[in-house]
C-alpha cells in the first residue's frame, strides 16, 4: 500500500521585508516596509510582522502606512536580491527531495514523501528547513503540511502564520472541524465577486460547499452562473474537500506560446503620438530580443493598450498576421504601428503590452526580394551580444535618450521594481 502523500507549501514569512530586516540587523526591532519612499503615492510591496501589527498593510499607499505608523522605515525595493534569495531556497529545498515546484517568488511546494526515512515525519523534515532557511538567509518561513497541493497551501495561509512555530498539517482527519468552518471567502480561488454569488444563494462557509452532494452543487452552479459552469463546481467542490490530484512538478513551464512585454505609464505623462511612439519602439526592440535569445519568432503580432483621461477609461487588445515570421526589430514596430495608429482612441496612455504569438524557430530566415533579412539578423544579434556583455544601455537608439523614453529606466528594474 502506498504512503499518503506529504506535501508542504513553504513560505518566507513578509519575504522582501524578512530580506531586508536581515540585511539592515540595526532594524532587528523596527517596523519595515519595502516601497519606494520618493513616492508617496506608491504601494506597499511588503511589511514585516511589527509593521503589520501598526497597521501597515501590503498594497496600501506609502502615504497610508506613514500616517499609520510614524517610526516606519521604508526600504526601496531589490529585485534582483529577493531573486537570488529564493533561488537558493530552492537549492535548499532540491538537496531535500527533487520534487520542488515553485509557486511563487516566496512560496514553493515540496513533495517530502520519499525523504521521510532520512529527515523524519512531515513536521519533523519541516523543522530541518526552517532552519537551514534561516541559517542560510535570515528569513523565517512558515510550513503548510497536506496530502494535496491545496491542502498545504490552505494550511499555510490560514494555519501556520498563526502557529508560534509556524508549522500546521491540514488533512483529512482535521479537514471537518478545521476548514469547513471557516468563511466562504477564504478558500482557494474564491474572489469576493464569487464570494457574492455564494452569500447571495446561503452559501456562508467552506462546509456549505463540501456537505452539499456533487450534483446538487452543479445544479446550484448552473442556476447562478449558467450551463457552463459544471467545471467550476467541480473545481470549487473538490477544494472545498480537499482533493487535488495535481503532482507537485519540478518544470512547471508549458511549451511557450507568445513572448511579451509592456509598461504601465503616467498617463500625464504620454499624451502626445510620437512619445507613444517612443516606448512602442523600445517594447517592440526587448519583445525581439529576447525572442532572438531563445531562438524563435513569431508570426502574430498583438499589441494590448489602455488609456484615459481621468473620467473615462478604454483598453484594447489587437493582433495582425504577418505573412512570415519574424524576430526583426523594424517589422515588427511596423505591424505594432498600424494596429496602435488605427485603434488608439487619442486619451493619455496609460499602459502598453506588446506580444509575438504563433512562435516558430528561428533557425530559417525568410527572404524578401528588398530587404536584406539575414543580415539585419546578424546585426542586431550582434548588438544582442554586447548587451548581455556590458548591459542593457550599452547601446540605445537615439530615441531612448528622449524624456518620453523609458528604456534606461527598465534596464535598472525588474519586473517594474528597481533591481
Amino acid at each position: 500500500m502506498c504512503p499518503e502523500r506529504s506535501i508542504l507549501l513553504v513560505d518566507g514569512q513578509s519575504f522582501y521585508a524578512s530580506v531586508e530586516k536581515a540585511a539592515h540587523p540595526e532594524l532587528k526591532d523596527m517596523p519595515v516596509a519595502v516601497a519606494d519612499p520618493e513616492r508617496r503615492s506608491g504601494i506597499i510591496l511588503a511589511a514585516c510582522p511589527l509593521a503589520k501589527a501598526q497597521g501597515v498593510t501590503t498594497a496600501s499607499r506609502v502615504s497610508e502606512a506613514l500616517a499609520a505608523c510614524k517610526d516606519l522605515v521604508i526600504i526601496r525595493p531589490r529585485m534582483q536580491r529577493y531573486i537570488t534569495i529564493s533561488l537558493l531556497m530552492t537549492e535548499i529545498f532540491e538537496a531535500i527531495t527533487p520534487l520542488v515546484e515553485p509557486y511563487s517568488i516566496d512560496e514553493q511546494f515540496l513533495d517530502v514523501t520519499g525523504s521521510q526515512c532520512l529527515y523524519g515525519s512531515a513536521e519533523e523534515t519541516a523543522r530541518h528547513i526552517q532552519q537551514r532557511i534561516m541559517l542560510s538567509t535570515g528569513v523565517w518561513s512558515r510550513v503548510g503540511i497536506g496530502p494535496t497541493k491545496v491542502l498545504a497551501k490552505t494550511a499555510t495561509d490560514n494555519f501556520a502564520k498563526r502557529h508560534p512555530d509556524g508549522i500546521y498539517r491540514l488533512d483529512h482527519s482535521n479537514i471537518e472541524k478545521e476548514l469547513w468552518p471557516m468563511p466562504v471567502q477564504q478558500m482557494f480561488m474564491v474572489a469576493s465577486r464569487m464570494t457574492r454569488r455564494f452569500v447571495m444563494w446561503g452559501i456562508h462557509t467552506i462546509g456549505d460547499i463540501a456537505r452539499m452532494e456533487l450534483p446538487d452543487f452543479k445544479r446550484l452552479m448552473r442556476r447562478m452562473m449558467g450551463k457552463q459552469s459544471d467545471i467550476q463546481a467541480e473545481y470549487y467542490w473538490q477544494t472545498a474537500r480537499g482533493i487535488d490530484p495535481s503532482p507537485v512538478t519540478p518544470s512547471i513551464r508549458g511549451a511557450l506560446k507568445s513572448v511579451s512585454h509592456g509598461k504601465a505609464l503616467r498617463a500625464s505623462l504620454y499624451t502626445k503620438k510620437e512619445d507613444i511612439e517612443v516606448v512602442l519602439l523600445e517594447l517592440c526592440a526587448e519583445v525581439c530580443r529576447r525572442a532572438r535569445n531563445i531562438g524563435i519568432q513569431g508570426r502574430v503580432v498583438v499589441l494590448g493598450l489602455g488609456e484615459t483621461d481621468g473620467l473615462h477609461a478604454h483598453s484594447f487588445g489587437r493582433q495582425l498576421t504577418l505573412p512570415y515570421p519574424t524576430n526583426l526589430t523594424r517589422e515588427l514596430r511596423a505591424a505594432i504601428l498600424r494596429l496602435f495608429h488605427e485603434y488608439w482612441g487619442g486619451m493619455p496612455v496609460s499602459y502598453i503590452t506588446v506580444a509575438l504569438a504563433q512562435l516558430a524557430k528561428d533557425d530559417i530566415q525568410y527572404l524578401d526580394l528588398f530587404e536584406d533579412r539575414a543580415k539585419t539578423y546578424d546585426l542586431e544579434r550582434a548588438m544582442d551580444g554586447i548587451k548581455d556583455r556590458f548591459g542593457d544601455t550599452a547601446i540605445l537608439r537615439a530615441s531612448s535618450l528622449l524624456e518620453a523614453g523609458i528604456a534606461r529606466e527598465r534596464a535598472g528594474q525588474i519586473g517594474g521594481h528597481y533591481k
